[in-house]
């Protein structure tokens, strides 16, 4: 079995335009899972852009494993319907942990990803050196969906080592 390489914070800030499920609204919730691991958002009522601003933390094993982000509609008397879903991968964020930046001043960029075919980004993502701390914001173009987008950042949590 991996050994804990970490804690990634992920802050579900909002949704913007999601996609409308029930009449003229929808009652959406993430989850956020990377491998076994499954986290969920509490449901946002009646709003196809909700503000979020919850913290999901998962135990990072294997940083080179993607993390999938997917929305549903919450629906009482039937299964949920899905509102679309979105996949990125930590790795750069991860490679940006390991630099010396000790004395970089706050507010840094040390890496930009662009949007492409291969990633869900809606727009560049920029991994920066914020307050001490290496962070990372990004907006998902959510797949498989007419509209909609997710809003997050990222936080890195170290663990001590154990022997």
């Amino acid at each position: 079995m991996n050994s804990l390489k970490g804690l990634l914070r992920i802050r579900i800030k909002r949704g913007v335009n999601l996609a409308v499920r029930d009449i003229n609204t929808s009652d959406p919730y993430i989850i956020i899972r990377m491998g076994a691991q499954k986290l969920r958002t509490r449901i946002m009522e009646r709003d196809v852009n909700p503000v979020w601003n919850e913290d999901l933390t998962i135990f990072v094993y294997d940083p080179d494993l993607p993390i999938k982000l997917e929305v549903y509609d919450h629906d009482f008397f039937s299964t949920d319907d899905k509102m679309g879903d979105a996949e990125f991968h930590i790795q750069p964020f991860v490679e940006g942990l390991k630099k010396n930046l000790k004395s970089v001043p706050s507010g840094t960029v040390i890496t930009r990803i662009k949007p492409m075919k291969t990633n869900c980004l809606a727009e560049e993502s920029c991994i920066t050196w914020t307050h001490s701390a290496v962070v990372q914001d990004l907006c998902l173009r959510l797949r498989n969906v007419e509209c909609g987008e997710v809003e997050i950042e990222l936080h890195w949590i170290d663990v001590p080592e154990t022997n």
